[in-house]
């Protein structure tokens, strides 16, 4: 099944562990990934912080119209199968 359709933003900043470690995993599925630093890039900042109660929470994966909060790639893979073509 290719989730490909789905529109994902992966929010990230340098040094974290937590994503470098979620990039890793899902750089062996078919899904088409943005990235947004947000260190770099403060719409994408304001963004997290709204998910993560005020928080810069990072990773903050955005799949569609679902946002999930420092995730597991299962819970990334999952989430993006079940919106393809929403």
């Amino acid at each position: 099944m290719s989730t490909t359709d789905t529109e994902i933003t992966f929010f990230w900043r340098p040094g974290c562990g937590f994503c470098m470690a979620l990039e890793r995993q899902l750089a062996s599925t078919d899904l088409t990934i943005t990235y947004r630093n947000i260190w770099e890039d403060p719409e994408a900042a304001e963004f997290v912080r709204n998910h993560a109660q005020g928080n810069e929470v990072v990773p903050t994966v955005q799949i569609g119209s679902s946002v999930l909060v420092n995730p597991t790639a299962d819970e990334v893979t999952s989430t993006a199968a079940a919106s393809d073509g929403n």
